[in-house]
Order: structure tokens, then sequence, then C-alpha cells
């Protein structure tokens, strides 16, 4: 008797730990950089310099060489981003300015979509997808957040127009309430690092549940700053001390999510919300591709692209397969099994594409730009369905 109640008491242990590992949903890290270049580092271009953290991420995922965004400016790519739907759709362009609406609240956000879903959520940097009481990161399903609302240029430094910018002060929220009123050099300067600590500390408060993690880095957007850490570290002009400290800040993530043993049931994705703006000179990444920032050409609207989610994404590999910002959230709304939001996106769930596990059949699919060049990027497929 005492065999068969320790073999039962085994079996229902046994039984309990596989339905627990069943239902744990994956987390969702989304690195998300500012004006970054397609070259700007070592899996992609040449190596300008070592991005250790970077590199050791593309080893552990994929690195996707045909990703895009569907407009090359800042608050159009985000909202794409957030909400699976084309500028089109959501009349997002171009980049707003401080107090603008921003993105519409009838178009539901990743964030809301896995709050809803029970998620614990956060976005740490740059929101810029509306700067009124409704539209801010933490009215739009963040539960934690901090960061700019729009972009670090928009101060009364703005190195063309400081007095038009000048009539707005900077700020830095937290959780719904201004931190600092009125941002100066000293704060930009340790914006990478705040957003870093900030998500490392999440992830080890939250580790226990599924969350979803936004980090949308201020850098490399002109005006560049880094910590004094990296100043002058890359021996290479202050992009690149940037670059290094944003390098830096993938692997601090990367580091919690291996430490907290977590790291095997969350997907981290890290790319660009566009190209980088080359007439800022050697204030501004590289592409090999046409044009860069504010173009459809692929030096716009064309992003590099890391993907990671051990034992389901490859390691080590590169893939030409065509995805884009869009198809996020439809995609990890799959992964995580959880419903699409009830408004119509134009993104479509890619896994297969990501993963390489079947062939997919495509089709043109409109992407427009509107600022400054009315085109249409013919790179951009759309997946249709399953050959």
């Amino acid at each position: 008797m005492k065999t068969l109640s320790v073999l039962f008491i085994s079996i229902l242990f046994f039984t309990l730990s596989c339905n627990q590992s069943v239902e744990k949903k994956p987390n969702v890290v989304i690195i998300f950089l500012d004006d970054s270049g397609w070259a700007d580092f070592e899996p992609f271009g040449e190596k300008a310099i070592e991005t250790p953290n970077v590199t050791q991420m593309a080893a552990e995922g994929t690195a996707f060489h045909n990703f895009y965004v569907p407009q090359a400016v800042c608050s159009a790519s985000r909202s794409a981003l957030l909400s699976g739907c084309f500028p089109g759709r959501t009349k997002v362009f171009g980049a707003h300015g401080p107090n603008a609406w921003g993105l519409d609240t009838t178009f539901a956000t990743m964030g809301e979509v896995f709050s809803e879903a029970g998620y614990a959520t956060a976005a740490f940097g740059k929101w810029h997808c509306g700067d009124q009481s409704e539209t801010r990161s933490h009215a739009r399903g963040f539960e934690e957040t901090c960061g700019l609302m729009y972009s670090n240029d928009m101060w009364r430094h703005h190195p063309e127009n400081p007095e038009y910018w000048g009539q707005w002060p900077l700020q830095y929220w937290e959780n719904g309430e201004v931190i600092i009123q009125d941002v100066d050099q000293a704060d930009q300067k340790n914006l990478t690092r705040w957003y870093t600590e900030h998500a490392v500390d999440f992830i080890n408060r939250r580790r226990d549940e599924p969350f979803l993690l936004y980090v949308p880095h201020s850098m490399p957007h002109v005006p560049l700053f880094c910590s004094d850490e990296f100043d002058g570290k890359s021996g290479k002009g202050l992009y690149w001390d940037v670059m290094l400290e944003i390098d830096w800040s993938v692997g601090q993530i990367n580091k919690a999510l291996k430490e907290n043993g977590i790291d095997r049931n969350t997907i981290v994705i890290f790319t660009s919300d566009n190209g980088p703006w080359v007439s800022y000179g050697n204030h501004a990444g590289s592409t090999p591709f046409r044009e860069a920032k504010g173009t459809s050409f692929d030096g716009g609207v064309r992003s590099a692209c890391i993907m990671k989610l051990p034992g389901q994404i490859k390691e080590g590999t590169v893939s030409s397969r065509t995805l884009g910002t869009v198809d996020l959230l439809p995609t990890l709304c799959f992964l995580a099994g959880i419903p699409l939001p009830e408004n119509e996106i134009d993104g479509k769930n890619v896994w297969d594409l990501i993963t390489g596990v079947s062939r997919v059949r495509y089709s043109w699919g409109r992407c427009s730009f509107h600022f400054p060049l009315p085109l249409i990027t013919p790179s951009k497929f759309r997946p249709l369905e399953k050959a």
C-alpha cells in the first residue's frame, strides 16, 4: 500500500508539473532603437566596433536581413509596431510634437492586448505615440512606465529651431507622473542607463508571471548622449560610444533573463524604428541601402532585426525571409495564445516565417510612406497562407 501511495503521489506531481509547463505563457521583450543604421552591429554590417552582446544575441537566435517598418519616421513606425496597423489605417504619420493626440484609442496597443490577457506589462523608453492623458504609455496598457513622451531633440536646445521647441519642457515621466519637469544634458546622459535599470528591475520582480517588456530607447536619435562610463570608450566618436552603451543594455537584459531562469521561455526581439538620420554625419549610423531615414527606400524602412527564443527560433542563423513590425502583434498573440484585438489590423501571423518550419506564399501588399516621398515600398511582401 505504501508503494502504491508513493507511486500515486509521483504520478500526480508529474501530471501537475506537465500542466504547469504547458500552461506557462512565453514572456516577450522588445528592444526598439531610434534611428539605428542597418549596418551598425557586427551581425549585419562591417564591424566598426565590438558589440559582443548583440553578437551573442544573434548567435542565440536568428538575424533577419529583410525586416521592414512601414514608415521611416518615429511616431508612424512606433504606432505600427504597437497596433499592428499600417499608418494609412491609423493616420499616424511622421513624428508628432508635444501635446499631440497620437495613436487613437480606437486602435488597441500591444500593451492593452497583453494586459487584458493577464500579462504584466512595462514600457521603459521613448513613447512617441501620443502626449495626452488618454494616449500616453501608462494609459495604453502599460502598467509600469518611464521615459520621454516624444523625441529627445524636441527641447530648448534644438539645433535648428530652439525657440519653437523651447515652448515646451522636455519631461521625463514615470508611472504616469512627471519626475523631471525639464530634462537637461545631464539627464539625457542617463537615459539609456535609466531605461535599462528599470527593465532589469522589472524582470527581477515579475519573473514568476508572464510579462511584456517594451524598451524603446531614445538613442541613437540626435542629440547623442551616453553615460560617463561609456564616454570616449569606443575611441571612434560619440555615436559609437552611444552604441556601446546600447550593446551593454542588451547584455544586461539578456543576463537578467538568464539569471532568473526564464530566458528559455522568453522571446527577445531587437530592431530599430527606421534607418539612420544621415544628414547628421558622424552622429548617425550607416546602411548599405539606398537613402536613409525619412524616405521609403530600403535605407529608411529596412531595419536590422534579431529574434531569439531558445528551442523554437533557430540559433546562429541568418534569414532572408521578409516580414515587418506590423506583423509582430498578431505573431506574438499567436505565440502567447492571446486573442487578436477587436479592431481590424494589417499585420499577419508570421511565426512560420520566423521559425522557418514551412513554406509560405506571398503577394504584394501596400505600405505607403507619406513623408516626404509618397511611394510604395516594393520590398514589403504579405504572407497569405501556407503552400
